[in-house]
């Protein structure tokens, strides 16, 4: 498989190059080619595997002339030993055709650890005897931070710089991060929001001089192998509920766009699948462009739903590119447009594809509430704020009642316990392996919102400027 960039202009990859490589050197993001196809037939013998086994399937014609299926077998089988239920992704049942899919029993308790653990592995066996040592820089909402900073802890061949927002994530999302104390682990507090965390790593890799110095390597949902790791559970998911022989909708509450990319990547793959709802909070720039063909930049709200208070979605580059029909110029000349006056304008004929795959709708915060306490009062199950803002979207645009409504639950409710207990009265617990998160110790760095200052801080702790 070869991987190609958004914006045509850098060179065609092998897959291990792309998942090192992170960011195209012409500002662009990763995609494969062509997506493969999986026949029904070969969707349906899903049925009674294990996750491990169906993710092996579904990932193999992505990695195919990389790695051999028996090492990724081997990858696989560790990434998930760690999970605590052992479909990995467990479905529950909300009402009489409606489902979360739980994605939050990994180490971290987010759906970033789905992707997190195998993404490690990965790069070990894709660094293995080639002398090299990377320096990973990433920004987080909240989740993707603890979540790689777990799986890349310790690893002799790679430093971990996690960049957040200092003050707008939660303190169990912080102290996930900053009671890590591996000597490779470096957690960057930084004045300012997630979108600003994000511009500055995105510099950083346009920065040509900083990036091969230090040997930059991302895995923020830029990265390729992110997106494909989460594109199994929809496929797990939507066989376990009765496909391919009937179709499946998802709610997914994003916003970087990467989760719900996974699944217009399952459909385009063969999966059936009847609606994709793009589920925002009042930060809806996703909505707004679905709803108007207008991607305009507007000012972060903070919100009960952290993960989601984005602006600039780095994975809608992705779906531009593909509903563009690969325009790599045209991809170009948007980004441009973003990046002089904060907005573009989506044509016609790729907004027509692009609405005949999603929807998109929007959660305020009374919303968001009332659907956590909904969900105690009325099913018993205490649900994170993401998770009930997915709930209020698939809500809104449930269609046909025959057809599974499967909403995607990332986060366990203990990762944000001020909103759910204000919402419904309950404080959810952590999970005993984590009772003393709020007394371990804590360590990390707060810089200003500067590229310079952050790339000196970078520079100065790297071990690959000494390799």
């Amino acid at each position: 498989m070869k991987y190609v960039s958004t914006r045509g202009q850098a060179p065609e990859l092998e897959f291990e190059e792309a998942l090192l490589t992170g960011l195209a050197r012409d500002g662009g993001l990763y995609v494969p080619a062509s997506w493969p196809r999986l026949s029904h037939e070969e969707i349906a013998g899903f049925a009674g595997k294990s996750y491990v086994e169906v993710a092996e399937a579904v990932m193999m014609p992505f990695v195919e002339g990389a790695i051999a299926p028996a090492s990724l077998r081997v990858m696989l089988e560790e990434a998930y030993a760690s999970f605590g239920h052992q479909a990995v992704t467990p479905l529950r049942q909300m009402g009489d055709n409606d489902w979360i899919l739980e994605l939050f029993h990994g180490p971290t308790l987010a759906f970033k650890d789905v992707a997190m653990q195998i993404l490690a592995r990965l790069f070990d066996h894709a660094l293995k005897g080639k002398g090299r040592r990377l320096t990973i820089v990433g920004a987080t909402s909240g989740d993707t931070g603890s979540a790689a900073i777990e799986a890349f802890r310790g690893r002799d061949a790679i430093d971990i710089f996690i960049l957040h927002p200092k003050g707008r994530v939660s303190e169990v999302q912080r102290r996930q991060m900053t009671t890590v104390l591996d000597a490779n682990v470096h957690n960057i507090a930084v004045e300012g929001s997630f979108d600003d965390c994000q511009a500055l790593v995105k510099a950083m890799f346009n920065d040509m001089h900083f990036r091969d110095e230090i040997g930059l390597a991302g895995v923020n949902s830029i990265n390729w192998g992110r997106v494909m790791a989460q594109i199994v559970y929809y496929f797990t998911s939507a066989v376990a509920l009765g496909g391919p022989a009937r179709p499946i909708s998802y709610s997914v509450p994003t916003g970087n766009f990467g989760d719900i990319f996974a699944g217009y990547v399952s459909r385009e793959m063969g999966l059936p699948i009847e609606q994709l709802l793009v589920a925002t909070n009042v930060n809806d720039i996703l909505a707004r462009a679905l709803n108007t063909g207008r991607y305009d930049v507007g000012t972060v709200t903070p919100t009960i739903s952290p993960s989601m208070d984005i602006q600039v979605s780095s994975n809608f580059e992705r779906l531009l590119f593909d509903v563009c029909d690969r325009d790599g110029a045209a991809v170009e000349r948007m980004m441009q447009q973003l990046q002089q006056s904060g907005g573009f304008g989506i044509k016609e004929k790729a907004l027509k594809k692009a609405r005949a795959c999603f929807s998109a709708d929007r959660a305020d915060e009374a919303e968001t509430a009332a659907m956590i306490q909904k969900a105690y009062n009325e099913m018993g199950e205490l649900i994170d704020p993401h998770t009930a803002v997915g709930l209020c979207v698939a809500s809104k645009h449930r269609g046909d009642p025959a057809i599974p409504m499967v909403t995607l639950s990332t986060a366990h409710p203990a990762k944000f316990p001020a909103a759910v207990e204000a919402a419904c009265g309950i404080a959810p617990g952590l999970p005993a392996r984590m009772a003393d998160l709020f007394e371990r110790e804590e360590r990390l760095d707060e810089c200003a919102n500067d590229l310079q200052a952050v790339e000196d801080f970078i520079r100065v702790r790297s071990r690959a400027t000494a390799a």
